[in-house]
């Protein structure tokens, strides 16, 4: 009886250090991110006081006369994400439908291999292969043809108007996708993977194609996964630094098309952090850095509000 009385003493005490040390973690992350939150406020708050809500919708950033605006890296930024995820989410879509139903078994496992490969290729690699490969084939064969085709066309004709640089807004875009990609196809291909083979087969057998399939039985049933992955392809875009800083541009001015050089905030902290000199430079550098961070974590709180909203409609539907 002692022995096991004392197998039940230490069975709590191992269950009360579970519990202590998993909530001690958890505490330590929101502490963490309360730390970086009241760590940016203080850095940016010389920037705050002297520019107010005016700096987010200023386009001046001139060093010399202490004029610094935040619009121009902001447009860029939420710019080059909304195309990276328009190419990467339909492309990376079709990827992982091939693989989970129209691929033959001896290639869906190097071709799963080689896209989750692309996932940890740096992402410097894919800026230099960016600036010095794709930027002037780019200009050279791709860039024309776009500007001639969309000539004329409302709305695309002046979004594809101007000089083939090669660099600029569109490439980086392109560049992002090109990143996001593997992060996208990996999660829609796990969650597409989880849907019971009973469901499918059941559309087959009543004679539906294989898109019906698809779009009536595969995608409801995983949709919750399929937005989850391309927010993480979002966050992925919007955080992006060194790819984006070699083939966008860096440029603080007007945009007239998405062919023309432009910036994103990670791409300005890149370039202008070293060379950030006096109180009020660095200050609106690190005010950048909080808005970066207020636009991510509006992100993720939309994508999950829009998570909540379709699990409550499929529990009313039900």
């Amino acid at each position: 009886m002692s022995n096991m009385s004392q197998r039940m003493k230490i069975q709590r005490l191992q269950d009360a250090f579970f519990v202590n040390s998993t909530r001690f973690f958890a505490f330590f992350v929101l502490a963490l991110l309360s730390g970086i939150i009241i760590s940016l406020l203080y850095g940016a708050l010389p920037s705050i006081k002297a520019f107010g809500l005016g700096f987010i919708s200023s386009s001046d950033w001139n060093p010399v006369t202490d004029q610094f605006g935040a619009w121009p890296s902001i447009r860029g930024t939420l710019i080059s994400s909304a195309i990276a995820l328009v190419v990467a989410v339909p492309i990376s879509f079709g990827i992982a439908i091939f693989l989970t139903e129209l691929s033959p078994v001896w290639l869906r496992r190097p071709l799963g291999i080689c896209i989750e490969l692309l996932a940890g290729v740096p992402s410097i690699i894919y800026g230099m292969w960016g600036l010095f490969v794709f930027a002037p084939l780019f200009a050279d064969h791709v860039q024309p043809w776009i500007t001639e085709v969309t000539t004329g066309v409302p709305i695309l004709g002046p979004l594809f108007d101007g000089p083939p640089m090669g660099i600029g807004m569109f490439t980086g875009g392109l560049i992002l996708s090109i990143m996001v990609i593997p992060f996208v196809t990996s999660v829609m291909r796990d969650v597409f993977e989880v849907v019971p083979p009973l469901l499918k087969e059941s559309a087959y057998g009543l004679g539906g194609t294989t898109w019906e399939v698809v779009w009536n039985i595969v995608v409801p049933y995983t949709k919750t996964g399929i937005i989850g992955g391309i927010m993480l392809g979002l966050g992925r875009a919007l955080g992006e630094t060194m790819a984006i800083t070699f083939v966008i541009g860096n440029s603080m001015n007007d945009m007239n098309s998405l062919f023309d050089p432009a910036t994103t905030i990670s791409a300005t902290l890149a370039n202008e952090f070293t060379e950030a000199h006096g109180e009020l430079y660095t200050s609106s550098l690190i005010e950048l850095g909080l808005l970066l961070f207020f636009i991510t974590f509006v992100v993720l709180v939309l994508s999950k509000l829009l998570l909540l909203r379709l699990n409550r409609n499929e529990g009313s539907h039900s």
